[in-house]
């Protein structure tokens, strides 16, 4: 055509394909040094993983090969399944598992609630329990008697916190998602396939907003200072690390783990070394993920290389369509996150 340019053509051209995006799994072209770590350069506790479907056995073989002394299993099972869950795997190898209770919310509509709550915890801790989990239902899904959401900092619940004060419990907190489930599942979405697989991950509709419900949650640790409490998931910060670091500064009991936040941090590896060297004392390793030896070897990988581009451990629809980057961390910062930090957390 008359009076175009060859190169503005080609610099502006756009595509039009017909290969569906779950089908399109390109290899890189990068040749980078690979230095994947068969196991970590020291013992490792992952304080967050969830072995309700394992048997105890399999998951000791691939702890042995991985060199992981200790896994926190956080059941998913309440009431007498609970009880079993954590007696199954504390008789199997009572020294190579830890467990953390699930918080019940069966008769919250009850006003002695909290009481029940109570007996609840005791019992747990009964059968070797070293923390209580609140799941993102709270402040998402669950409701009171009349139908409300039931806020995280809502005061109805401070019983139960002051019980786990005086047993001395860490609490954990996997409050909201990752900033992207908040966003409509469209093709902004920078995890559009992860929600694709499942869209009840999706919370654009939610009364609140993320930073909404981070922030009574904030309330809650900042109302119990003498509680240890652990923010999952980078305490669902992990794409705001500035955000997270005044999250710490503010409130010096909180404590986080890195379990499915390597796809964050790892594409931020600067800025992420730089908050992982600050905050050493208070960052806990766990992973999230079924124990597989490959998944291990890639927190590794991540944690101590300073290797680039290569994929995270993840499930099967992943996080994101990007690679990450090692943060080759020195090895008193190895050494607390991999195990010392966590055994602060562990009944002395």
């Amino acid at each position: 055509m008359a009076g175009s340019d060859k190169f503005v053509d080609m610099v502006s051209a756009v595509t039009r394909v017909d290969l569906p995006l779950g089908e399109f799994q390109p290899r890189s072209s990068l040749v980078t040094p690979v230095r994947t770590p068969l196991k970590p350069k020291f013992p490792v506790i992952d304080y967050h993983n969830h072995l309700d479907s394992m048997e105890p056995a399999e998951v000791l073989r691939i702890m042995d090969v991985c060199g992981v002394e200790c896994v926190v299993n956080i059941t998913m099972q309440v009431g007498d399944r609970a009880i079993a869950m954590l007696d199954k795997f504390h008789q199997a190898a009572p020294d190579r598992f830890a467990s953390i209770g699930w918080m019940d919310w069966h008769s919250v509509d009850r006003d002695d609630f909290s009481q029940i709550s109570i007996a609840r915890l005791h019992r747990l801790v009964e059968h070797g329990a070293i923390g209580i989990k609140f799941w993102k239902d709270l402040g998402l899904s669950v409701r009171d008697r009349d139908g409300k959401l039931l806020r995280i900092d809502d005061e109805r619940l401070i019983p139960i916190f002051e019980e786990c004060e005086k047993l001395r419990l860490p609490v954990m907190f996997h409050t909201a998602d990752p900033s992207a489930f908040f966003d409509p599942i469209d093709a902004k979405n920078e995890r559009y396939e992860e929600l694709a697989a499942h869209p009840d991950w999706g919370f654009s509709n939610s009364p609140f907003s993320k930073r909404e419900l981070l922030e009574q949650r904030n309330r809650v640790i900042a109302r119990h200072p003498s509680i240890t409490f652990v923010g999952a998931h980078c305490a669902e910060s992990g794409e705001d690390l500035a955000y997270l670091a005044e999250q710490m500064d503010a409130l010096p009991n909180l404590m986080i783990d890195i379990s499915a936040r390597t796809p964050e941090l790892g594409r931020q590896p600067y800025t992420a070394r730089r908050f992982f060297l600050k905050y050493a004392d208070r960052i806990l390793f766990g992973t999230d993920l079924l124990p597989e030896i490959e998944m291990y070897r890639l927190y590794y990988r991540f944690l101590e290389t300073d290797d680039e581009y290569f994929e995270y451990p993840s499930h099967a629809s992943r996080q994101g369509r990007w690679n990450i980057y090692g943060l080759y961390l020195p090895d008193d910062v190895l050494k607390k996150v991999y195990r010392e930090n966590a055994l602060k957390l562990f009944p002395q």
